[in-house]
């Protein structure tokens, strides 16, 4: 159904090429202007017949090249018998060219090698018959109806399968560049809540702490010890906001980069930890056992940062009173492993509701370096802790 509905239906171009085709037969044949007389007593009059037929394979020129093509050959046959007019023979050139351009690709790569056999066998027969050297001619003109379309359909096509495939490319390209980007503006949203939470956390958990605690206790000591923290952590959590405020609106070449936490400021951050942590009876701990070595990465160390800043806000947060430990290790080119262990259990006084999403962070920083990651309750010497811990793989400063 498909098909006849593309042959009922032929290229608004195609029609007005046959029709033009025939019309101008038609005016060649009534001022009696043909290649000659008909061969084998044929009548003239059939000179019509092939034009009409050749007129109809230009209608099927686009939709059904190799059908056109299958009309056109017996058509020039019989014209050539009968008288030959040029338009029947002009058209037959375009049926030719036609089914090179806008056939099946098997047929674009027959169809000129038949031209090119059907032009030295009719040099061969011509001479052979006729016995006359100007009977080559016979076969340049058959060369000039059959292997000039052909090729020149060959080459049309060639230029036009490059260009849609060029334009394909270049989509495809422009498909990649978008999905690059906003990959790359996912990633760059996701690290910018991460570094968001991380230095903004902790020191609103400390906050919520300590207000509760002022509220809750009577004691005029302890609320000003509580109000003295708050004022702290309010201070250095505006900071920071600021700081990252600074990143997002990208202020400019002028504006001092920030630094990147390192694993050297580990001690500072404990020893904050120590103080939000007082009124909660919480310890902390800091465990260096790291062999002795160059620096690591930049990623690395941060993300062991963040987890180590992760882990002290949760304890800060949900820790029974007891002791934090946050330990180091890394054998000689091995990775790096980030332990904190906390005391799991139901806790006194006021607590900082959690969302869940330091656990969520701390994954996402574990798994961009390719590391494992594992948080949970386990059992410790002194009874269940909660254990956070991190193996990540280093690649030491310096190194390809």
């Amino acid at each position: 159904m498909t098909t006849a509905r593309r042959l009922a239906r032929p290229h608004r171009d195609d029609v007005r090429i046959a029709a033009a085709g025939l019309l101008g037969g038609v005016v060649l044949w009534a001022l009696g202007i043909q290649g000659g007389p008909p061969l084998f007593g044929l009548p003239s009059d059939l000179t019509l017949l092939s034009l009409t037929a050749m007129a109809g394979a230009e209608l099927l020129r686009r939709v059904a090249p190799t059908v056109a093509l299958v009309i056109a050959v017996p058509a020039l046959g019989l014209d050539v018998t009968v008288g030959t007019l040029v338009a029947t023979l002009v058209m037959f050139t375009d049926v030719v060219y036609a089914s090179v351009l806008y056939g099946s690709p098997a047929a674009a790569r027959r169809i000129p090698v038949l031209c090119v056999l059907a032009t030295v066998l009719s040099m061969i027969l011509s001479v052979a018959l006729l016995r006359d050297a100007q009977a080559l001619l016979l076969g340049v003109a058959v060369g000039v109806c059959t292997v000039g379309p052909a090729w020149t359909g060959v080459i049309i096509r060639d230029h036009r399968d490059a260009a849609r495939a060029a334009r394909l490319q270049a989509e495809q390209t422009a498909l990649l560049a978008e999905m690059d980007r906003r990959q790359a503006v996912a990633s760059e949203r996701a690290r910018m809540a991460r570094e968001l939470h991380d230095m903004v956390a902790n020191h609103l958990s400390a906050i919520a702490i300590h207000a509760t605690a002022a509220q809750t206790v009577d004691d005029a000591a302890a609320t000003r010890q509580a109000l003295g923290v708050i004022r702290e952590n309010s201070v250095q959590g505006l900071a920071e906001m600021r700081r990252l405020i600074g990143l997002l609106r990208d202020a400019g070449a002028t504006a001092e980069p920030a630094a990147t936490p390192t694993l050297a400021g580990l001690d500072a951050l404990v020893a904050q930890a120590r103080t939000n942590g007082t009124s909660s009876g919480l310890t902390f701990v800091l465990d260096d056992a790291r062999t002795p070595g160059p620096a690591l990465a930049a990623p690395v160390e941060l993300a062991a940062y963040r987890i180590v800043q992760e882990s002290l806000t949760n304890a800060l947060k949900h820790a029974a009173p007891g002791e934090v430990t946050v330990r180091l290790a890394r054998a000689p080119k091995g990775p790096l492993t980030v332990r904190v262990t906390s005391p799991f259990g139901d806790r006194p006084g006021p607590r900082a509701p959690g969302s869940g999403a330091g656990l969520v962070g701390m994954s996402e920083r574990v798994t961009l370096l390719d590391g494992t990651f594992e948080a949970g309750p386990v059992s410790g010497p002194d009874g269940k802790v909660w254990q956070v811990r991190a193996t990540l793989p280093v690649r030491e400063e310096g190194t390809s």
